[in-house]
């Protein structure tokens, strides 16, 4: 079995403390830390050991970890018990946790200030508000959209770009600056 140095545990232990701050329970987070940098699929059992966590919270985060697409399971020759690991590749480790977040978080957001800007229309909202909401919308709307273009590239060009970050601005007509 793994032994965890110091490292490995600063690690997860700073693992769980970001998935509270990212809205996940702590020991998921750090199920998911310890299977991130694990070599080898690990048992419940090994995780349970490894991470001091018992049973049901461990079956609890590796349900919610699958349900995620952040960890998959397998199997090995001559033993019954499931293996657990997670996404090896980080930009696609990335992409999982950037796509669940909008399906969860930022989807459901455009659709409410859709319905919200139509009641807006319908009944008494002053007029900057219903432009606030409109604009709130709108940008919102921008920036998933560009996303969804971003996200039809080729993983390659995707990369190139992240890579390149605000250099990009080189190639962008110069702003006037606003005296």
């Amino acid at each position: 079995m793994m032994h965890l140095t110091p490292a490995m545990q600063d690690f997860i232990l700073h693992w769980g403390e970001m998935g509270q701050k990212w809205g996940t329970n702590r020991s998921v987070a750090q199920i998911h830390a310890l299977l991130h940098i694990s070599p080898d699929p690990l048992s419940a059992d090994d995780i349970c050991e490894l991470l001091n966590l018992a049973r049901s919270n461990v079956s609890t985060g590796l349900k919610e970890l699958q349900s995620l697409g952040l960890v998959h399971s397998s199997r090995k020759l001559g033993d019954r018990r499931d293996h657990f690991h997670s996404i090896r590749d980080m930009f696609d480790l990335v992409h999982t946790v950037v796509e669940s977040r909008r399906a969860r978080e930022y989807a459901p957001t455009l659709k409410a200030l859709q319905k919200v800007r139509q009641e807006a229309e319908a009944d008494a909202t002053p007029t900057a508000v219903k432009a606030r909401i409109a604009d709130t919308l709108e940008t919102m709307q921008m920036f998933d959209d560009w996303y969804a273009e971003v996200n039809r590239l080729p993983r390659s060009v995707q990369l190139a770009l992240v890579k390149m970050g605000a250099r990009i601005a080189r190639f962008l007509p110069k702003a006037k600056s606003p005296d």
